[in-house]
């Protein structure tokens, strides 16, 4: 049975420039040739840069779909959760692509985390509610042509422990409905 707490690295207070880091190292990314080239200090702004390789070319030598939408998956999850702060609980909870046009070549991402979507986030989880956001990356290539769309939709909650007296009576493990 999951608790409120998220992972090793969610409940780190890592700098953006160290994040960067990790991600630039991680296997998984590395492999698929995936480049975080930016994280703003504000965690507001990151951008991705994929070169095609070997390692992520599909069978008809363009950019393989499922690198293309790793390139995205952790990208709105990890800033949201940075910006909330400790008292929030976010989590991937949906993704979804289109592909539009053959990746060849280079190709970018940027996610932008807006104030307004912030605001709203602490809005709707004021009262405990649960908020399930959906926000849409686009992936282009070196010429602005747009490759894929990217859908994320983020599963946000204030934490019980978090919420004060509207958290009496409830253990902070307690199942938070909707989430596996």
């Amino acid at each position: 049975m999951p608790s409120s707490k998220q992972s090793f690295l969610g409940n780190l207070t890592l700098s953006p420039a160290a994040v960067k880091l990790l991600m630039n190292v991680w296997p998984p990314f590395v492999g698929m040739r995936i480049h975080v080239v930016k994280i703003s200090a504000d965690w507001r702004h990151v951008r991705i840069r994929m070169k095609l390789g070997l390692l992520n070319r599909n069978f008809v030598g363009t950019h393989f779909g499922g690198a293309l939408f790793a390139m995205v998956d952790p990208f709105c999850m990890i800033p949201m959760m940075q910006v909330l702060g400790p008292d929030y609980l976010v989590w991937d909870k949906a993704g979804r692509i289109d592909f539009v046009a053959p990746g060849r070549g280079t190709v970018y991402a940027d996610i932008h985390l807006t104030d307004a979507q912030v605001e709203e986030a602490r809005a709707r989880t004021a009262d405990g509610d649960k908020f399930e956001p959906t926000y849409v990356v686009e992936v282009v290539d070196s010429k602005g042509t747009l490759v894929a769309r990217v859908e994320k939709t983020l599963y946000i909650r204030k934490r019980r422990e978090a919420q004060g007296a509207g958290a009496a009576g409830r253990s902070p493990g307690a199942r938070a409905k909707g989430v596996q």
